[in-house]
């Protein structure tokens, strides 16, 4: 009897209380590569026959702040994989933002559907100055010095999707020369 009530009160021990050994088969984890950053999550919903059904969309952006950045859309039934499949998706659609220093080579002004935006080269030490989901953009691309204007509607989708544009369209001294069949200099 005195067996079984020993045995009892050790399983009764909490976990907490047990000396940890540790595992030789687990890793360490690794530090993540990409910064991540939620823009917007909202509700969609469609109706049908029998009434509503709920989803949401969730606008992702990834950047490792050294001039690499993406972003990606996803929709699900639960917020959590609708976020999980944005992050995905930005991983996929990764670009790399040819930069000058802290800044952008050149100006440049893109529209994408109703959001216009005019993206401009700054002086160090001015900072990010550019309204939230272009900022979210612009920051996690690495760009520390830049001013920006949006025009037009402020639909975060399409802000996010301007601004990835405008930055994915900017091209360096090397390429326009090669373009112009041209050395650097004489540019």
């Amino acid at each position: 009897m005195a067996e079984f009530e020993k045995k009892q009160n050790n399983d009764n021990k909490r976990r907490s209380d047990r000396p940890r050994k540790p595992r030789e088969d687990r890793r360490p984890r690794e530090a993540e590569e990409f910064e991540k950053r939620m823009v917007d999550v909202r509700s969609v919903q469609k109706t049908v026959k029998g009434g509503r059904i709920l989803s949401f969309s969730a606008l992702c952006v990834i950047g490792d702040k050294k001039g690499r950045v993406g972003i990606g859309i996803g929709k699900a039934r639960e917020t959590v994989n609708a976020i999980e499949k944005g992050f995905n998706e930005a991983k996929k659609n990764l670009i790399t933002v040819p930069m000058s220093g802290t800044t952008i080579p050149h100006a440049i002004s893109l529209k994408y559907g109703a959001s216009h935006i005019t993206l401009l080269p700054a002086q160090p030490g001015t900072g990010v100055i550019a309204g939230g989901s272009a900022r979210s953009v612009l920051e996690l691309a690495g760009i520390k010095d830049i001013t920006s204007k949006n025009h037009g509607s402020s639909n975060k989708i399409n802000t996010v999707r301007a601004t990835y544009e405008a930055l994915k369209a900017l091209k360096t001294k090397e390429e326009v020369a090669a373009l112009r069949g041209k050395s650097v200099e004489e540019i």
